[in-house]
């Protein structure tokens, strides 16, 4: 039905929209050249190699996000503990995504080349959890059977900051070890009985419980730099895990891109997807957070447009409820169990509110840009990018290109030409 809807609107959508330029973004590139040698060598820290016992079934966990090299990362991880003896399997630790079915997400990790035959270690997929314990509020604390079973566990994650809440722990193993492995009975334990604003102390106290009650070896966390290169890879055990994530989470802050400009008025987003950020689009790129949380203030944007969604997302358009305007292409590619398993989980509900959908990638910019309160069309100051993660290279109209000139991190790529939506930024 949404792609026959028409409406009047007056003066229509042909607007004197301004030219756009292509700009380099320049960031500190701290990628590492050997991301399979860097875990190896996390596996020989005190407190992380020495955990392994021969013989010990290992429960590993990935998650789904979208890690750079984590399949390099989980094939080294599990030869690692393949040479230490120990009988490794891998296990989906990633709360409700892949619409909370057992399908959806051995799909999920299978989408990232997590397979038994690519990584070396089978996978062992459920959504039965067993309670280990509550936190002071009764909240239940789950965690994956098969994970439960094991005689230690092991995850691997980014650690970044999160998407709704500030404190010294956001996301990384911690969350991992809670929302994720807790699959959805976990998730929606966590969401439904306390605010998302206190996860910075729910999160760790539950991964507390998990600790006392299970043998968690150790994590594995993965930074990434502004290039989204893998940055950093760190074993964290069980007794360094907490200090040692918030040191890592502060890091990924300082390390992490953004858009060097500070005010916008309309942002274009070619694609959103859910291994690019938990948001879809994350909001520490946008300064756009619907939680009201203070810490995503920069940059300052007035109207969001989203082009599409990613393939790898498989049709969760979790967080488009914080755009402005999408396209109709956009909306047929939605698959609303998946989302809406995704955010009734998360209990914010808004994350799958649809903004104005619009026929063409055109008419959704023409539309932000006309409804924008005292700016004329042509003055209007637009920033495209292809998703949050990638920003090195973006594109700006013609009226940021004095701002871009004399930015000692920005440089011009290109002379500014007619604006072509339906080419990639």
């Amino acid at each position: 039905m949404f792609e026959n809807l028409q409406f009047n609107m007056a003066g229509g959508l042909d607007l004197p929209l301004p030219r756009m330029a292509r700009v380099r973004q320049l960031f500190d590139d701290h990628a590492l050249p050997d991301v399979a040698a860097a875990v190896t060598a996390e596996l020989d820290k005190p407190g992380v190699g020495e955990s392994i016992k021969p013989g010990a079934s290992i429960a590993v966990g990935v998650g789904s996000r979208g890690v750079n090299n984590i399949q390099t990362a989980v094939k080294a991880l599990v030869a690692g503990l393949k040479a230490r003896g120990a009988e490794p399997f891998i296990f989906p630790a990633m709360g409700s995504h892949g619409g909370g079915t057992l399908e959806g997400q051995r799909s999920v990790l299978a989408g990232y080349g997590i397979t038994e035959d690519e990584v070396g270690a089978p996978i062992r997929c459920t959504m039965d959890t067993v309670v280990l314990g509550t936190l002071k509020n009764g909240t239940e604390v789950h965690m994956d059977r098969y994970a439960s079973e094991a005689d230690g566990v092991v995850v691997i994650n980014r650690i970044k900051p999160h998407t709704s809440y500030r404190a010294a722990i956001e996301s990384g193993i911690t969350k991992m070890l809670t929302i994720g492995m807790g699959k959805i009975n976990g998730a929606t334990a966590l969401h439904g009985g306390n605010s998302m604003s206190d996860f910075g102390t729910v999160l760790p106290a539950a991964a507390q419980v998990i600790i006392d009650n299970r043998p968690f070896l150790f994590g594995i966390g993965m930074v990434e730099d502004a290039y989204d290169a893998t940055a950093i890879v760190e074993g964290l055990s069980a007794v360094s895990l907490f200090d040692r994530e918030a040191e890592l989470q502060a890091k990924a802050k300082s390390l992490m891109g953004r858009i060097q400009i500070d005010d916008i008025d309309v942002l274009v987003i070619d694609e959103i997807g859910k291994e690019i950020s938990g948001a879809g689009f994350d909001p520490n790129i946008t300064g756009r957070n619907a939680r009201g949380i203070a810490g995503f203030e920069h940059p300052r944007v007035k109207k969001i447009v989203l082009l599409d969604l990613t393939d790898a997302t498989k049709g969760n358009a979790s967080g488009i409820g914080c755009a402005d305007v999408i396209t109709q292409h956009l909306l047929s590619r939605i698959d609303f169990n998946y989302t809406y398993a995704n955010v009734v989980t998360s209990t914010y509900l808004d994350g799958a509110y649809i903004p104005i959908a619009m026929k063409t990638n055109s008419e959704a910019v023409a539309l932000a840009v006309k409804t924008l309160t005292g700016v004329a069309p042509q003055d209007a100051r637009i920033v495209r990018i292809k998703n949050t993660l990638k920003l090195d290279e973006i594109a700006v109209s013609e009226p940021l290109l004095d701002e871009v000139r004399t930015h000692e991190r920005m440089e011009l790529m290109s002379e500014p030409v007619t604006m072509d939506l339906d080419a990639a930024a």
